[in-house]
């Protein structure tokens, strides 16, 4: 099977761009960029075209004039792969519900839809089905429905995502998890006996046991530092339950480390100012950017993942898949498709940022035994090779 793949690799660093990645290499890589012909594992053969629209993160969705050109060069490049070599499957990102992302499908489509036989969205972000009904005018809804659908194949991550794929009347649905290579391959005798010691150490502290020592809990926020992905209320919350605790004279404290890139300028100056209150002198850090050992380092050192999001087209986050490779206990939302990616009934979940119930579910998951239980559930649902293994079982279903 060739396949197109029109969609752009790291940088700038995401989840979907780095998914794409990770499927490129595991499918046995650019097949226009090979020297020699080498069989294709999986029997797909990935023909890409990096269709990168922006520089950084805060040019993503945002509307430049060079888009524009770009998106008739990327184009361009696609429809000469179909004829040079015989590529009929045209394999896309769709956008989320952004206007500038959404223009940029339509022409898109507009221009290679015609070229090739099938077409196949990979849906990375969630939402865009509800965001089309609510948020847009119905030209652009008649507009999207014109240029895109019907679809010939939609990947979706979660069930929550099914609505996006039947809005576009797509032939057929797949749902396919993320998968990552496992970070931590020596979790059972490197992280779980320190993941256990820790534990048992802040029930001691947290029951007021005489004698027990001072705990301090590494609290780890990992992803885009926006308000939206919850940057402010993990803080927030941090810091009511450090009060908390201190009220109850209780020997243990967090501390939060956050680790990511500001999308915007306001933001960043606005966590500033944040920090520069006194009573999170010892309690807050924030590492920027981070990544390789560093990151790997972090995620082996932290007690808790913090992760309260409400980013408009969060869909199946890869720091989630990482923190549980490596055993975290995980506060987040019931937002989009997250609930699904843990297991039935798990405690950890908040509504909304409000920083008031994130401390209650803090508490609540001190108590919970999850290192292990949270290892076993990235082991048999979130690793690259089964990842790869459905995603192309999916792909040959196009053509069956």
């Amino acid at each position: 099977m060739k396949l197109l793949v029109f969609a752009h690799t790291p940088p700038p660093h995401h989840g979907q761009s780095y998914m794409v990645q990770l499927m490129l290499a595991g499918f046995g890589g650019d097949c226009r960029r090979k020297k020699t012909p080498s069989p294709s594992p999986h029997g797909i053969e990935c023909y890409h075209v990096n269709a990168r629209f922006s520089r950084g993160l805060s040019d993503v969705g945002e509307f430049q004039g060079t888009k524009i050109f770009l998106i008739f060069w990327f184009c361009l490049q696609a429809i000469w792969v179909r004829f040079r070599y015989g590529v009929t499957n045209f394999y896309y990102v769709p956008a989320p519900g952004k206007r500038v992302a959404l223009y940029r499908d339509w022409l898109v489509m507009l221009l290679c839809r015609p070229f090739f036989k099938n077409v196949i969205l990979h849906w990375h972000a969630a939402g865009l089905a509800k965001w089309l009904e609510t948020a847009t005018t119905m030209a652009s809804r008649t507009l999207t429905y014109r240029l895109v659908r019907p679809v010939d194949l939609s990947i979706v991550l979660s069930q929550y995502n099914v609505a996006d794929a039947q809005k576009l009347l797509s032939r057929r649905v797949c749902v396919v998890n993320n998968g990552i290579p496992d970070p931590c391959p020596d979790f059972e005798t490197s992280v779980l006996p320190h993941r256990r010691a820790c534990f048992a150490a802040r029930v001691k502290a947290l029951a007021g046991e005489p004698g027990a020592e001072a705990v301090t809990v590494q609290v780890l926020f990992l992803a885009h530092c926006t308000r939206e992905k919850g940057l402010f209320a993990a803080a927030e919350a941090v810091l009511l339950v450090n009060r908390q605790l201190a009220a109850r004279g209780l020997p243990l404290k967090l501390k939060l480390t956050t680790a990511g890139n500001f999308v915007t300028p306001e933001e960043e100056a606005e966590f500033a100012r944040f920090r520069a209150n006194p009573e999170l002198a010892d309690s807050l850090e924030h590492l920027g950017f981070v990544s390789g050992a560093q990151k790997i380092q972090l995620l082996r050192a932290s007690d808790l993942f913090l992760f309260p999001t409400r980013y408009l087209g969060e869909n199946q986050p890869v720091n989630l898949i990482e923190a549980m490779a490596f055993g975290l206990p995980i506060v987040t939302t019931r937002w989009r498709s997250l609930p699904e990616m843990l297991p039935p009934d798990y405690p950890g979940l908040v509504d909304d940022q409000d920083p008031e119930k994130i401390a209650a579910a803090i508490f609540q998951i001190f108590s919970t035994k999850s290192s292990q239980a949270a290892r076993d559930h990235f082991t048999s649902r979130f690793t690259v090779e089964q990842h790869l293994a459905d995603l192309a079982a999916a792909l040959h279903r196009v053509e069956s």
